[in-house]
């Protein structure tokens, strides 16, 4: 028995080292841009399907690049040195304390070694970092001028060598509403506080998590991405409140890597049973609502990502220990848990979805990303009957050829109609009544087309067209025996988008920028229900500001 009890001791010794993890936001784009570009040249390798990424793994990612540092042009050798300092307490992880030579020991708490908008510290068991966050943007068009104002502050650090933890609060105030849960835009959704015109909100982030050296679990409130994008991802998009969730992540070996959330969502819907008055005040208590999902993937080759999965929004059941084990296919769940033939609807929401992301192709970029909510095989090429509800999207991306510092983005984006729907409020795909897919929903498509530059270090120029379309709004009522012939894809416009946008942006310092866009816009249809006032029509919108952290 002692030998057993010693030979865990070891194992678990062995495993657990090495790792860390605290999730950088995904609105920091340029070290996701950054990180993308040097995937694409075959400098490093990543898995782009699943945002956001770790402060160590993007750490380690820099680090390689390091070593291949003669394959980079001169702007991106400033970047990566830029980078570097960036993620400086993850890369001092190796060093010996008990050196003389160790800047952390001389002097642990930095002001201004790393960056000189926070504070840093470093020993060799506990590191933090404290910075703040205040950002500004004005803009404006024919239609006046509004404002997005926020504040806060951030914290991250380790502990040992498997703890990590977070957090951002961030207090919000706009002018005007520039998101609702209506409305078709890819701003990030915000629980606002009141109902006036404009808006105040705040939002929580952080997170919990123990790693070891081939995975990490977390208890964490914050945004995620799940499929290969680059202008909004159509499985799990990111575009709702942040919301609770259990994160497990497990890369056992190069060639498979897998990906498990259990979330805690916000349905919205009363629960009249559970509601209840105390003098003269009402206390509505919602609806409980969840998601679980998977994500599988193989990485057959170098460079190729294969990645397939599974997901359900349920209610009503409690958190069910069946959806808390990770591998399953929740579907097959379902109808276990629930008797369909009950003459009711018992049964839960359940989604598939796969991604493929090719890098093979120096300097290229492949994908393909589909969501399927419902499809029948026998009926697929039926024009007719066809009533597959599937959200599909394809794109290329094209770094550094046949010029250096230029990239090229073209991305189609189409979603079926009843796609992302479900006729059970407490089920639906949504949380806080934001769709957790494509932010243009169902019976719609997107073109769109960019070029980038990056002439110097920090400083990004983006061009870009995009044609987004939404047709007729069918309702989902179906029960069981619901006809099964299809709907006609955008037969009947109800918004249309066309816009060209230039916008520059420069980055003066770690995680502090300073920003110019243009944005010419022809927004028709219904605009009152689907687009801010401060839009509506054609308008030529010019905005600017900054932000100091995210």
């Amino acid at each position: 028995m002692k030998k057993l009890f010693i030979s865990v001791i070891l194992f678990f010794t062995i495993i657990f080292t090495y790792s860390q993890a605290v999730y950088e936001h995904i609105s920091n784009i340029n070290i996701y841009e950054f990180l993308d570009e040097l995937a694409n040249q075959q400098i490093i390798e990543i898995n782009s399907v699943v945002k956001p990424y770790t402060r160590n793994f993007i750490a380690r990612k820099l680090e390689e690049a390091v070593n291949k540092k003669n394959l980079l042009n001169n702007r991106q050798k400033n970047e990566l040195d830029f980078y570097l300092k960036s993620f400086n307490l993850e890369l001092k992880h190796k060093l010996d304390y008990k050196k003389k030579t160790d800047i952390f020991k001389k002097n642990p708490l930095l002001a201004t070694a790393l960056n000189p908008l926070g504070l840093f510290y470093k020993d060799s068991l506990f590191t933090m970092s404290l910075k703040p966050i205040w950002g500004i943007e004005y803009f404006f068009n024919e239609n006046g001028n509004v404002y997005h104002r926020w504040g806060g502050a951030e914290t991250f650090g380790y502990i040992g060598k498997n703890f990590g933890f977070y957090a951002n609060l961030r207090d919000n105030s706009e002018s005007e509403r520039l998101v609702e849960p209506e409305y078709f835009t890819q701003r990030q959704g915000g629980p606002y506080k009141d109902d006036t015109t404009g808006g105040d909100y705040s939002e929580m982030r952080g997170g919990i998590t123990y790693s070891w050296k081939w995975g990490s679990i977390g208890l964490i409130k914050d945004h995620f991405v799940w499929g290969s994008n680059y202008n909004g991802s159509n499985i799990l998009s990111g575009r709702t409140p942040s919301f609770a969730h259990i994160k497990l992540y497990l890369k056992p070996v190069r060639w498979f890597e897998f990906n498990y959330v259990h979330g805690w969502l916000v349905s919205g819907v009363v629960d009249s049973n559970r509601t209840y008055n105390y003098g003269s005040n009402n206390r509505e208590v919602f609806h409980n609502k969840y998601l679980a999902a998977n994500l599988f993937t193989i990485i057959p080759w170098k460079n190729l990502n294969v990645s397939f999965g599974n997901s359900i929004v349920y209610s009503d059941i409690g958190v069910h220990p069946a959806y808390l084990i990770p591998f399953l296919f929740y579907k097959s769940v379902d109808h276990t848990l629930n008797d369909m033939y009950s003459g009711g609807e018992t049964g839960q929401n359940a989604q598939m979805f796969f991604d493929i992301s090719s890098r093979q192709i120096k300097n290229l970029h492949l994908y393909l990303s589909v969501f399927i909510d419902e499809i029948y095989l026998s009926n697929m090429f039926d024009k007719e009957k066809s009533s597959n509800w599937i959200s599909s999207k394809f794109g290329f991306r094209l770094s550094n050829f046949p010029v250096q510092n230029i990239t090229f983005t073209t991305e189609y984006t189409r979603t079926n109609p009843i796609t992302y729907k479900h006729f059970v409020t407490t089920t639906t795909f949504e949380s806080n009544s934001y769709n957790l897919g494509h932010y243009l929903r169902d019976n719609a498509q997107e073109i769109y087309f960019s070029i980038g530059a990056k002439p110097i270090r920090g400083l990004h120029i983006n061009l870009s067209y995009t044609l987004a379309q939404v047709g007729k709004d069918y309702p989902r009522t179906a029960v069981a025996g619901e006809s099964t012939k299809g709907l006609p894809f955008l037969e009947e416009l109800i918004w249309e988008n066309q816009t060209i946008a230039a916008k520059v942006s420069y980055e003066f310092i770690n995680n502090g920028y300073v920003f110019l866009n243009f944005i010419s816009s022809d927004i028709i249809g219904n605009v009152n229900k689907f687009t801010p006032e401060f839009f509506h029509g054609k308008t030529n919108t010019i905005s600017t500001g900054f932000n100091i952290g995210f």
